[in-house]
């Protein structure tokens, strides 16, 4: 049932979208690419997607928007932030924004396997993301 999910990696550095893609193509899932925020959108505008996991900083338009203008634009689409400055107030930021769950780097496969594993039986449960606030 996985190949029927379709995540979205948004990240601007090549190696780790590579990485993240050959992780999540192994557990089985199908996975589309964006290096930036706005490129994400164009995207999503053409393509269903059933998951994104985004790198918080990017140029062109970073995570946090990203993040937001997905909450707008498609609320059901689960998002994932991963951040390499995993202090509580990025952490904080995010999931107050609407972040179903995040990712710190440097990360093990393991790790991104099981947060996507988590937000994609979350989301064909239907049961809502837990309340942080």
């Amino acid at each position: 049932m996985k190949t029927t999910m379709t995540i979205l990696i948004v990240d601007d550095d090549t190696m780790a979208r590579k990485l993240i893609e050959k992780i999540l193509v192994r557990e089985g899932y199908r996975v589309l690419q964006a290096d930036n925020g706005r490129a994400a959108l164009e995207l999503l505008e053409q393509t269903p997607v059933n998951i994104i996991v985004s790198d918080i900083r990017m140029p062109v338009m970073n995570g946090y928007d990203l993040l937001k203008a997905v909450k707008e634009r498609f609320p059901s689409i689960p998002v994932i932030l991963i951040t390499a400055f995993g202090d509580t107030y990025s952490v904080r930021d995010g999931l107050v924004l609407g972040a179903d769950e995040y990712i710190t780097k440097p990360f093990k496969s393991h790790e991104i396997a099981l947060v996507v594993e988590r937000t994609y039986w979350r989301l064909l449960s239907g049961k809502p993301v837990p309340d942080v606030t």
